[in-house]
């Protein structure tokens, strides 16, 4: 669970809300139906018009990163390819074989294979950096949904803005039924811009930087298992790697 996720939401949205009680407003008055449906449905469609269906789905399916990201543990990826290195040099790579197996991040079991098999290191590298490459670009795209979403929503307030006043212009004659026109004018255009900065925006960077996180995992992942492809040291493998601490 990642606490500062949560911690920042909190914050976020508690500011905004004790600020606006502070001021004299009463919070309720920020929850509009009407407007919601509108900035909120309007984002959607436009980003499903301009989105591939599996784009779409997988940007959602990374949505649970933002409060439950996924763990890449440096030193533990550096201290599993440092036992395997000695292993390797010990009883050869068959020896790996059942770390393969035992093996839960599929890419690193994909690249274990690769040394229990003989893989020349030259293709080994290219093999695992292509899958590398795009795995991160199918990841990249899903986050730019959510980037988008941020672009979109304050337009889309704005729209719902217009709509509302619209609404509010037709009633002149019926003030009992102004404010209701008048307040889903602004509260849309308060959603527009609060879903755009305080979530669409702030969830496709978390994600993003999680990828970036995955990506170096897996890049220090490749680095370890081609030295021991290579044979070389456990020690000097150590220090090649510790490079990715700094990360």
């Amino acid at each position: 669970m990642d606490k500062l996720s949560i911690t920042g939401l909190i914050i976020a949205l508690g500011a905004i809300f004790l600020g606006f009680a502070i001021e004299g407003g009463n919070v309720s008055a920020l929850f509009e139906l009407p407007a919601f449906i509108i900035v909120f449905g309007g984002t959607i469609g436009a980003v499903m018009l301009q989105s591939s269906i599996q784009q779409f789905f997988h940007a959602f399916s990374l949505l649970k990163w933002v409060f439950i990201p996924p763990v890449y543990d440096i030193d533990k990826g550096i201290n599993n390819i440092v036992v395997w290195a000695e292993k390797a040099r010990e009883s050869g790579f068959l020896v790996l074989e059942n770390q393969a197996v035992e093996e839960e991040d599929p890419y690193v079991q994909k690249a274990l294979n690769l040394v229990v098999d003989g893989e020349e290191t030259d293709n080994m590298r290219v093999a695992m950096e292509l899958d590398l490459d795009i795995s991160r670009e199918h990841h990249l795209r899903s986050a730019a949904v959510f980037e988008s979403m941020g672009g979109y929503s304050p337009t889309i307030g704005i729209l719902g803005a217009v709509l509302g006043l619209i609404q509010a212009m037709g009633h002149l004659d019926h003030p009992e039924q102004l404010g209701q026109g008048i307040a889903t004018a602004f509260i849309a255009t308060i959603y527009g811009v609060g879903f755009a900065n305080l979530l669409y925006i702030p969830i496709a960077n978390k994600i993003r930087a999680i990828i970036h996180q995955q990506s170096m995992f897996r890049e220090m992942m490749i680095e370890g298992l081609v030295a021991v492809a290579n044979v070389e040291n456990p020690r000097a493998i150590k220090n090649k790697l510790s490079a990715f601490r700094l990360q």
